[in-house]
């Protein structure tokens, strides 16, 4: 069983029953115990797929893109901005 909870920074994380703490990776060690469980879910592939959707729920659909496109869009910001200041 994996348990569904969140950090004070507001990142949704799980743990399995009976882990004492979880490290976020905002740096904050959580007690466990003292969360509250937002769901309950019996695979670590279930747990995985729930705080997805919680995180998505929160912040919305995450786009993720190649290192490519990252530097695509850079590039036209860079452009964007020269041509802002003309």
């Amino acid at each position: 069983m994996y348990l569904i909870f969140r950090c004070d920074c507001g990142r949704v994380l799980y743990a399995k029953k009976g882990v004492a703490t979880r490290k976020c990776t905002c740096g904050k060690t959580i007690k466990v115990k003292s969360r509250r469980i937002l769901q309950r879910v019996e695979t670590a592939e279930d747990a995985t797929y729930a705080v997805q959707k919680l995180q998505e729920e929160i912040y919305g659909e995450s786009m993720f893109s190649t290192a490519e496109e990252f530097k695509q869009n850079k590039f036209l910001n860079q452009i964007d901005r020269k041509m802002k200041e003309l």
